[in-house]
């Protein structure tokens, strides 16, 4: 007869259908843990008067290593869920695995909720699963459609301590978890074959104040069984506890790998974050680059051009057109526009972005970010191939053995772990500064980019102001050759040049050399501008007769229908 069978089954007493929640329930049980619930290797005489005395809170009973029996209403140590569902399971198994018939099936608490509906709302329930990196620890959550990311955030205050504005959430794929969108997205399906394993759902915590990460990770408690033989490997255990014990102990260093891999994940997800980062400040350093590059092309041409004027204003000096306010002008423009550029602060910037860039390519060159969890990988594979030969041993090998050599694989598991968590978390330290120097860096750019825009706006306003002085400056010269002076610019002083009524009646004292040259720049001078007047001329007549010309080949024919429409009415004429 199976132990799986209710106990009034092995009374042969009336039974109903609530046998068949027993034995659910059992199944149920076994396939979360590996093993029957009640004492599977005990005798059906035995086996029902010790699972006469269990309670209704009791979903376990089993025989330590010691051989004492013990009863137990928490599910056993290793399994694949998580705090949530383990408790809300127990529940349910509660109720499923009761002694008495009648009330089996119900919860006592929720009598109107049965079993199937109960099992049902736990399959339903949409988790969210999140990995604070400071402290190594998995928290879960149950969300609904309504939930958005502020509540997930003040449930995390509420158990890690960390303020809500000093939390950072990231996926696995290194994006930030969006405010704006329901939290319901990120939770995967329950139903996977191993939700531990699943990257989607996973949401990896930090701490904004934190520089340095250090590696305080606590090891999973160990199952009882797997305590016992690490303090003594060498008891001598019979045939069934040796494949419980060695089971649980590759399950122990599955979870160590696990845990392991997570955490790596973790690391990752700020790495591939930091490098989006990096993209976007490239980009900015790019733009920025290049707008330095025009600004100085633009510096230099005013700088050159305003050297320009000043060496022709000297060169005029002497016998043209002087302003001192307008040579004041020039060298305010000059001394001002000198303060513009930002090369040096660009420079300077660009050298800590390629340092940067530097640093994070070391991090990816690291063979951590490659690899996973190194050696672990070969310790869980040998013990399980342990596990395995001990499983297929034949029925008169199962002899009574000690455990040194699963014992002997699980320390050096937990140390490689340990080792492995150490170098995790130094990558993250350094890809945490990498990514603090990177926030720190983006204001900056930006800062320098508002100051080269500034920089540039005032270039392009004085480039206008010089340009308008020096239409000013020719309109005066034009004037003094052809004749008064109409009106001068806020900007000319008086000139040396008097007018010409004045050139006559009051011609200047110079030496016979110094008059002769004079003269011969002023023929010059009238010689150029009747030349220019004489083109001028030419190219308005020019226009005038293309745009005669232009005017007869257009259609006209409109006016010969109005004038035969309007044909009666004439013009009168003056």
């Amino acid at each position: 007869m199976s132990l799986s069978q209710a106990p009034e089954l092995l009374e042969q007493q009336k039974y109903t259908v609530t046998v068949d929640y027993w034995s659910f329930g059992t199944l149920v049980f076994e396939c979360i843990t590996g093993f029957r619930p009640f004492l599977p290797n005990w005798q059906p005489v035995q086996w029902h008067s010790k699972v006469h005395e269990k309670s209704n809170e009791h979903i376990v009973v089993y025989e330590d290593l010691s051989g004492v029996v013990k009863f137990s209403s928490v599910l056993p140590t290793p399994n694949h869920l998580n705090g949530i569902l383990a408790s809300k399971l127990e529940r349910w198994l509660q109720c499923m695995l009761m002694r008495h018939p009648r009330q089996r099936g119900t919860d006592p608490q929720n009598p109107d909720v049965g079993c199937f509906q109960a099992l049902e709302a736990i399959l339903n329930l949409k988790l969210l699963s999140v990995l604070n990196m400071v402290s190594g620890r998995a928290h879960t959550y149950p969300v609904t459609e309504e939930e958005t990311l502020q509540s997930l955030k003040r449930r995390l205050e509420e158990d890690t301590g960390i303020p809500e504005e000093e939390q950072e959430l990231l996926q696995a794929s290194g994006l930030a978890c969006n405010p704006l969108q329901p939290l319901v997205q990120y939770v995967s399906d329950n139903m996977s074959s191993d939700c531990r394993q699943g990257e989607g759902y996973l949401i990896f915590l930090f701490d904004n104040r934190k520089m340095v990460y250090e590696p305080k990770i606590s090891l999973r408690p160990h199952p009882e069984s797997v305590t016992y033989v690490l303090q003594d490997p060498k008891h001598q255990l019979n045939y069934v506890q040796m494949r419980r014990v060695w089971g649980q102990i590759w399950q122990t260093i599955r979870a160590l790998k696990e845990d392991c891999a997570r955490l790596q994940m973790g690391q990752r997800a700020t790495l591939v974050n930091l490098l989006r980062y990096n993209t976007e400040l490239s980009k900015k350093k790019n733009l920025m680059t290049s707008e330095c590059e025009q600004l100085k092309a633009k510096l230099d041409f005013f700088r050159s051009s305003i050297q320009i004027d000043l060496e022709k204003y000297k060169e005029q000096m002497e016998f043209g057109i002087t302003s001192e306010k307008l040579l004041s002008t020039w060298k305010t423009m000059e001394s001002t526009v000198e303060k513009c550029g930002r090369e040096q602060e660009v420079q300077q910037l660009v050298e800590k972005m390629m340092a940067l860039q530097t640093d994070s390519v070391d991090l990816q060159r690291n063979p951590l970010g490659r690899k996973h969890c190194g050696t672990l990988d070969d310790i869980e594979e040998q013990a399980k191939e342990l596990y395995r030969k001990l499983r297929e041993r034949q029925r008169d090998q199962r002899t009574s053995g000690d455990s040194q050599e699963m014992v002997g694989l699980l320390l050096q598991a937990i140390q490689t772990f340990e080792k492995r968590v150490v170098l995790i978390y130094d990558q993250l330290s350094k890809t945490v500064m990498c990514k603090r120097k990177a926030l720190e860096l983006s204001p900056k750019v930006k800062e320098v980019m508002d100051l080269m825009k500034q920089d540039d706006q005032l270039v392009v306003k004085r480039q206008e102001k010089r340009q308008q002085e020096l239409w000013n400056l020719l309109k005066i010269a034009c004037s003094k050759v052809r004749g008064p002076v109409t009106g001068s610019p806020d900007s000319m002083g008086t000139s040396r040049m008097a007018q010409p009524t004045q050139l006559f009646s009051q011609p200047p004292v110079l030496p016979a050399s110094y008059a002769q040259e004079y003269v011969n720049k002023s023929e010059d001078l009238l010689s150029e501008s009747r030349s220019l007047c004489g083109q001028l001329e030419t190219s308005m007549r020019n226009f005038l007769k293309e745009q005669e010309t232009s005017l007869t080949t257009l259609d006209w024919s409109w006016l010969s229908k109005q004038e035969e429409k309007f044909g009666e009415c004439q013009i009168p004429a003056t």
